[in-house]
């Protein structure tokens, strides 16, 4: 994550990458573990994928600010617990609050979560995006070495059926390409 907003005066802390593969029955999100502030590395090894909820059947990985992340997670939580472990539900609810309460419309956090039925990208616009299934597969990649991680998971699902290999692969070319990206990768399957 790396310092590029200072407009409260306080470092704000972006970039990483996280990847959601989802194929037949099973869904991996992987996120690597680089924190950077401007041009440091701060830490390699932090966990930006974790699992939440009541069993913690829900995986959720975050790119952005790190507290507003975990505001984000715990919030999520609540939601999950309100509608019985709904992820959908859970999802939308948070996003509608994300955008319309005026202290989460601040947040700078973009969220992947998946449950074994759903694959979702979450933004503070508002936004509950499900990939689009592309040869048998939905994939979604969010933070800075997004973009990397999605071309080499779309380049692969041709060539290779296991998800988390696929993820694996794209992150470990994101790390290649993106400097705000490592190779310490998380991964969490359901």
């Amino acid at each position: 994550m790396d310092a590029n907003d200072n407009r409260h005066g306080l470092t704000q802390w972006h970039s990483t990458t996280i990847i959601g593969v989802k194929r037949g029955d099973v869904t991996v999100i992987a996120g690597d573990g680089q924190v950077s502030m401007g041009n440091t590395v701060m830490k390699p090894n932090a966990k930006k994928v974790r699992r939440i909820g009541e069993g913690e059947k829900v995986v959720a990985g975050f790119a952005g600010a790190t507290a507003d992340a975990f505001t984000l997670f715990e919030r999520l939580e609540k939601k999950l617990e309100q509608y019985n472990g709904q992820l959908l539900r859970a999802a939308v609810e948070l996003t509608k609050d994300w955008r319309m309460d005026k202290y989460l419309r601040n947040l700078e956090a973009l969220m992947i979560v998946a449950d074994k039925d759903n694959l979702l990208v979450l933004t503070g616009n508002g936004d509950v995006l499900e990939p689009v299934s592309d040869s048998g597969a939905m994939i979604a990649a969010i933070g800075s070495g997004g973009n990397y991680a999605l071309s080499a998971a779309k380049a692969l699902v041709d060539y290779e059926d296991d998800p988390e290999t696929i993820a694996r692969k794209a992150m470990a070319v994101a790390a290649d390409v993106c400097v705000f990206t490592n190779g310490n990768v998380t991964v969490e399957t359901v």
